[in-house]
This record gives C-alpha cells, sequence and structure tokens, in this order.
C-alpha cells in the first residue's frame, strides 16, 4: 500500500494517453494511498479529481472488486498457474495478464471486443457538438 505505486500508475496512463488526463475521475477504496496528499496533488497536476468511495461500501467499488475477482480466478487460481518461484515471477505473470484483459480478452458489455479495440473505435467516431442539458 505504497502512494509511490499509484503514482507509478497514474504516469504509466498519462504516458500512454500523452495528455495530461483532463477530466479523469480516479476511483478508489479510502486506502492510505489513495487519500494521500501526494495522490490528490499528482490527480490535480493531471486535471483529474478523486472518487473514493465511503468506507465499508462494496457498491461503490464495484467495478474495481469485478477486476479483482477476474484476475485471481483467471491467473492466480487459474490452471496451469502460478505457484510462481519468486515476486518478480508473479509481477511478471501480472503484466501479462493485464496486457492480456486489455488487448485480447472479450468483455461482454463492450460487445465481446477487447477494450483497447472499444476505446479506438470510440476515438475514431467524430465528436458530436454539445445539446443543452449535456453536462
Amino acid at each position: 500500500m505504497r502512494t509511490s505505486m499509484v503514482l507509478d500508475a497514474l504516469e504509466m496512463a498519462r504516458w500512454k494517453r500523452g495528455t495530461r488526463l483532463e477530466g479523469l475521475v480516479a476511483h478508489s477504496d479510502a486506502g492510505s494511498q489513495f487519500t494521500s496528499v501526494r495522490y490528490g496533488e499528482r490527480l490535480a497536476e493531471l486535471g483529474a479529481v478523486p472518487s473514493i468511495g465511503s468506507v465499508g461500501d462494496s457498491f461503490d467499488n464495484a467495478l474495481a472488486e469485478t477486476v479483482n475477482g477476474l484476475y485471481k480466478s483467471e491467473l492466480i487460481h487459474g490452471p496451469d498457474q502460478g505457484p510462481w518461484r519468486s515476486v518478480d515471477d508473479g509481477e511478471l505473470a501480472t503484466l501479462g495478464w493485464v496486457h492480456w484483459h486489455n488487448t485480447q480478452r472479450l468483455h461482454g458489455y463492450l460487445g465481446d471486443v477487447p477494450p483497447i479495440d472499444y476505446e479506438e473505435a470510440h476515438y475514431a467516431q467524430p465528436a458530436t457538438p454539445a445539446t443543452i442539458g449535456d453536462q
């Protein structure tokens, strides 16, 4: 539970997108790394805002818990997985799973396409002008 870890993740997201992450809403639980001054300041520098769920409310964090569950069932407890010989091996396996999850795994709520394909299709659409009432 280190603030530096989440700051590194934010920097990776910013670098990958080549932007300040303007308008990003960063959802998290109330862990100390997400409530730290350094984390809040970095979000502000990037143009993002925090959204921290209420303590003990699983519904606030449902998406994160779903991804955690998939990670555990598909990698940690999945067939032909682990045990890993070192922390480095576990980290490499995790990196591989995250890459697969975002670039190859089909997601039903995205129309059975990987997130990277869905995002590319979204940004390929022409922008539509805002209308009164859009917020």
